[in-house]
């Protein structure tokens, strides 16, 4: 009978001692944490960290000081919720079932987060929500924030627990339109502002750009809040943290385009004790490479569904390459649209399904004072050919850009013989990558949704807002 009594309380022990022992690997979990800090419509070079001269963002500029500044990083979608559901879904956003503006992902996405909540993640969006009702389900807590939508990143940081690993989407409004004065104490001012090639130097230009400005700063504010309160926890070491955005600037040009201005991200990415700091990589990435990056560093088994690439060796080597291409779009996004863009290191290649179409900006875009000076000074005839890209139909079907000598993507060679060869190879991989994703023109496509003069809503045409 003592026997017994001793053989059950051994039972008993090992019982307990096996509970322990799991509840002790919950709470010393090294898994990597994750955090996206997602920008709303911010230019890719609007930071010190990418050589802007003055537009303030000490903390994005000590990120890259810390971390991994990527210098080729692409989004597959310059408009917002198809950018965001491509993020997630680590695929395109044709192939995501929410490629126009404001669709709903399908509740049959599968999303990163999902898979990492799955796997004992706790899971965070905090800010902009813009990926539909049914992808709610990916989260375990959804908190919105309100002028910036980076209120409450800080919280849910401090409110987390702390006995699981984390993956959290800080997705800012700054800096979509619209803007209002003294977003932040010092504001910028006229002569702070760099304009690029494709605006007219007008006073009305440089204000919008000043308010534009400010969010950006707004944001980066956010930014360094975010990173005090992981070294406060003690947490940043084992906390991988990206800088990004969702499209280019709000402007004409840029936003809803696949020129440069519209689709290159900026990308920085901070990880202390993993990643070398003060390096800088012209390694090729899309936004659809995050998610297999962040299931292959939780040690999970990737998803077939995802159509991006792992960039984790790159963080160990910034002169490793894992894509020899990037590939974007452009759908509906307030007007009838349908271009595809396909880019590496050296050229940038644009097939333009609809070019009897011109290239209207946002409906925000064309309601701001920087449309309004350019709608005058083209109707004076007075804006150069490198500032009318907004008004031009028909365009050209394609267009072909050296990047290098070309930056801005200005001088067209598509009827360049010097360039035929590789014009071939670009359209040839275009036509490869649209047949092995299953990309096609809608046979009715979306009819624009606001009238491109005024920016005013047409009563039919456009999508409810998410």
């Amino acid at each position: 009978m003592r026997r017994m009594f001793f053989l059950l309380l051994a039972a008993c022990l090992s019982v307990s001692l096996t509970h322990s022992s799991f509840a002790d690997d919950r709470i010393t979990d090294d898994r990597p944490n994750f955090i996206i800090i997602i920008g709303d419509d911010v230019g890719w070079n609007d930071s010190g960290a990418y050589g802007h001269p003055h537009i303030k963002t000490p903390n994005v500029d000590q990120m890259a000081a810390q971390g991994l500044r990527f210098d080729a990083a692409f989004l597959t979608c310059s408009s917002c919720s198809p950018s965001r559901c491509s993020i997630m879904t680590g695929r395109y956003p044709h192939s995501t079932g929410a490629g126009e503006l404001h669709l709903p992902l399908p509740a049959d996405q599968i999303v990163f987060a999902g898979m990492l909540k799955k796997a004992g993640y706790y899971t965070v969006s905090a800010g902009k929500w813009h990926l539909g009702k049914a992808a709610e389900v990916n989260f375990d807590m959804i908190v919105g924030g309100k002028p910036s939508g980076c209120e409450n990143w800080v919280t849910m940081l401090q409110e987390r627990p702390k006995d699981q690993p984390f993956f959290m989407w800080f997705a800012a409004f700054d800096a979509h339109r619209g803007w209002s004065k003294n977003a932040i104490p010092e504001p910028h001012t006229r002569k702070d502002i760099v304009i690029p090639p494709f605006f007219p130097d007008e006073n009305e230009v440089r204000d919008d750009l000043a308010l534009y400005y400010d969010e950006v700063s707004r944001l980066d504010s956010y930014t360094g809040k975010v990173l005090a309160e992981l070294k406060k926890q003690g947490i940043d070491d084992n906390t991988l943290v990206i800088f990004m955005s969702d499209n280019g600037r709000p402007f004409p040009r840029c936003k809803t385009t696949v020129y440069d201005s519209g689709v290159q991200t900026p990308f920085v990415v901070r990880w202390p004790g993993h990643i070398q700091p003060g390096n800088s990589t012209s390694s090729l990435v899309s936004s659809i490479d995050i998610a297999p990056t962040f299931i292959e560093l939780a040690g999970l088994k990737t998803s077939p569904t995802f159509q991006g690439k792992s960039f984790a060796k790159i963080l160990k080597n910034p002169k490793q390459k894992s894509r020899e291409y990037v590939f974007s779009e452009h759908n509906w996004h307030d007007y009838q649209a349908f271009e595809r863009s396909v880019r590496n290191n050296q050229y940038l290649y644009l097939f333009n399904g609809l070019p009897h179409l011109p290239n209207t900006p946002p409906a925000d875009a064309v309601r701001s004072g920087t449309f309004d000076v350019m709608q005058k000074l083209e109707k004076e005839g007075s804006l150069t050919i490198d500032q009318r890209g907004s008004f031009i139909a028909p365009r050209p079907k394609e267009e072909f850009y050296d990047v290098q000598a070309d930056p801005f993507q200005l001088n067209n060679l598509v009827n360049d013989k010097a360039v035929a060869a590789e014009l071939d190879k670009f359209r040839k991989t275009h036509q490869k990558w649209s047949k092995e994703t299953d990309d096609k023109m809608p046979e009715k496509p979306t009819p624009d949704g606001f009238d491109r003069k005024s920016g005013i809503k047409l009563i039919k045409g456009a999508h409810p807002k998410l």
